[in-house]
């Protein structure tokens, strides 16, 4: 996963520092790295049920605005 990032000939120091940090954007390790700076506890089954059945009810809210469309 190491980025590397060589002048090209008479290339600038800003332009040299542009083109790396497209790269380390573009890899997304940075927001890896973000995400693994805390803990993130995981959920337990409960929780994963709430969300589901929430989920759910969003979706069939939207089927029915789908079915009938002038409500």
């Amino acid at each position: 996963m190491a980025i590397h990032a060589h002048r090209n000939g008479d290339e600038s120091n800003d332009r040299l520092q542009q083109r790396f940090k497209s790269q380390v954007q573009k890899s997304g390790i940075l927001k890896l790295m973000r995400e693994r700076g805390r803990f993130k506890r995981s959920p337990n089954k409960r929780i994963l049920r709430q969300r589901a059945l929430k989920r759910e009810g969003y979706r069939s809210t939207n089927r029915k605005q789908k079915f009938y469309s002038n409500m």
